[in-house]
């Protein structure tokens, strides 16, 4: 049974969401995750959902804010052991509700070119042009909340 959860900065939780994000996504694209990220995140709000009767953590994701009403979804991870089985999308599901209630009316996020029709499907839109962050593609993708 999945359940969502808030994680604490700082917290073994959130060692273990900051290990699912770089196994994940940055490894993958040879990059590190830099230990000057994590002092930027200590306001950010932290969230993953976990499974089974260990709580075993599957996935997870950042929201940053950017302003009053903006959010910045960052860093959505699902254990590739786990995807394919709704994770992602409930797990965003989870992070608009979390950002609503947080006072935010929009999400943005910047989303590789593989996950751009995920993200379609579940009502996001692109704004603006293709660029490129890193020597990876992205393009902006926005929904109101």
């Amino acid at each position: 049974m999945k359940k969502f959860i808030d994680i604490d900065f700082g917290s073994t939780r959130y060692d273990e969401l900051v290990q699912l994000r770089y196994k994940i996504l940055l490894e993958p694209l040879g990059l590190k995750f830099l230990d000057s990220f994590r002092d930027k995140e200590s306001s950010y709000l932290h969230l993953g959902c976990v499974e089974g009767l260990d709580d075993k953590l599957v996935g997870g994701l950042v929201l940053a804010p950017v302003n009053d009403e903006e959010v910045r979804m960052m860093q959505v991870a699902v254990d590739t052991r786990y995807q394919g089985e709704g994770i992602g999308r409930d797990l965003v599901r989870y992070a608009e509700k979390r950002a609503k209630d947080s006072g935010f009316s929009k999400i943005v996020m910047h989303a590789m070119l593989s996950v751009v029709n995920f993200y379609e499907k579940i009502g996001y839109t692109q704004e603006g042009d293709i660029f490129e962050e890193n020597g990876i593609t992205f393009v902006k993708m926005v929904k109101n909340i």
